[in-house]
């Protein structure tokens, strides 16, 4: 008697199987969050943030949409203009110094809604 709960753990064509949709954990997209949309007029809150990095400053974009291909876009057009280092983290992007009114004038430029 076949048990119903019974699955393919390892298949020697296909190497682990994912356990939730049953695919080669190669191509399994279980994980992936969906990406969000992005807004007509998207807002980013701008904020400057010393703690925990010893002394270095970094201009923080925040509230952005959770979209991994538009964060990694904006974050090296960003950088380029500005001419500095950063990093994209989930939902935001940051630049190493203090270029709030930099990056305040190329957001608008973008057409996003700037607070902060």
């Amino acid at each position: 008697m076949a048990d119903r709960n019974a699955r393919t753990v390892y298949s020697s064509a296909a190497g682990r199987i994912c356990p939730g949709c049953g695919q080669p954990e190669r191509g399994c997209r279980c994980g992936e969050k969906p990406s969000a949309a992005v807004p007509d007029r998207p807002v980013a809150r701008l904020r400057m943030e010393k703690a925990g990095r010893g002394g270095k400053t970094v201009t923080v974009v925040d509230g952005l949409p959770r979209n991994a291909e538009f964060l990694r876009n904006l974050a090296q057009d960003l950088k380029r203009a500005c001419g500095t280092g950063g990093a994209v983290r989930e939902d935001g992007v940051e630049l190493q110094g203090d270029l709030r009114d930099r990056v305040r004038e190329l957001l608008e430029a973008r057409n996003f809604r700037v607070k902060g």
